[in-house]
Order: structure tokens, then C-alpha cells, then sequence
């Protein structure tokens, strides 16, 4: 190979390379933002969260307390007035799941409450009894869903088929 061949190689490359540069400097002129887009990772979706008597203004909100659908995500329970004092004072002693498995009325839930305090060694909850009891009331009372209710068979006015 001769000098001048290896300088005309040389040449030849860095030309390349400039050409490359400035193609992919006129690529981002052109599409500007959207091209760096195209490679940044998706944002994380912001999600309102309910904070009983917060004031104003924004913040990023903490990955544990994501809500969706209007359920606390860790928790499994109704992100509502009364959902800090029902997850503080409940969930020091027995998982959420209790809670979102159970249906009861208000009385039901007094009961639970009662034999909790009788057997498990709950404390008095003092101001907080009503609190926990409306929100538990309100978002998990019994409900009519699925399977309809037995058939009383001793109210049925059964007749005889006769057949030919």
C-alpha cells in the first residue's frame, strides 16, 4: 500500500463520518423533541390521591401509596374519608384482607369489633370507633350479588301433575 493511499483511506473515512454527523444532526432539527421520545422511557402516570384535610398544591405521590380505581393498591381498601384511621388502627394487627373479604352492617361490624376487643386483646378506640365503623359500613356492607337467595320451600303451593 502506498503513503499517499493510506491518507487517501483516512480521508475518505473521517468524510464518513462527518457526512453521518451532520445526517443525524438534520434528523434531530427535523423532528426535534419527538425523536428523543422515541428512546426516553414512558413517564409514570401521576395518580390523585386522597389526603383528608390536605391543603393545595401538588407532589409527586409515594409508589406505595398509588390508588387506583379509587382502591389504595398495598392496602386493597376504599381510598375514602376514614381509610388512614381504618388502615392505621386495623392493619397493626391483621392484614387489609380481612377487611376486603368480610361483609357485614354497621351492627356486624360493631360485633367483629367487640369480639376482637373480648378475645384479641384490642384496645378502646375511643373517637376513632365511629370513624372505623361508617367506613367500614359504607364500603363494606353486605351485598345482593351472585347466587339468588334460597327458595322457601314451605311457602310454595305445590300442585299435582296428572298425566294421561
Amino acid at each position: 500500500m502506498l503513503p499517499n493511499q493510506s491518507n487517501f483511506n483516512l480521508l475518505i473515512g473521517l468524510l464518513n463520518a462527518f457526512v453521518v454527523v451532520v445526517i443525524l444532526a438534520m434528523i434531530q432539527l427535523l423532528l426535534g423533541d419527538s425523536l428523543a421520545a422515541w428512546f426516553a422511557p414512558a413517564p409514570e402516570p401521576v395518580v390523585a390521591v386522597y389526603r383528608p384535610g390536605a391543603g393545595g398544591g401538588t407532589r409527586a405521590p409515594d409508589p406505595a401509596e398509588r390508588v387506583e380505581n379509587g382502591l389504595h393498591v398495598a392496602t386493597g381498601l376504599v381510598y375514602a374519608e376514614g381509610f388512614e384511621i381504618v388502615r392505621g388502627t386495623c392493619t397493626a394487627c391483621h392484614s387489609a384482607q380481612l377487611i376486603t373479604q368480610n361483609r357485614a352492617t354497621r351492627d356486624g361490624w360493631e360485633q367483629m369489633i367487640r369480639w376482637m376487643q373480648k378475645t384479641q386483646n384490642l384496645g378502646q378506640l375511643g373517637a376513632n370507633e365511629p370513624i372505623i365503623l361508617d367506613y367500614l359500613a359504607a364500603h363494606y356492607a353486605p351485598e345482593a350479588i351472585g347466587r339468588r337467595a334460597n327458595l322457601d320451600v314451605e311457602a310454595i303451593e305445590w300442585y299435582l301433575l296428572e298425566l294421561e
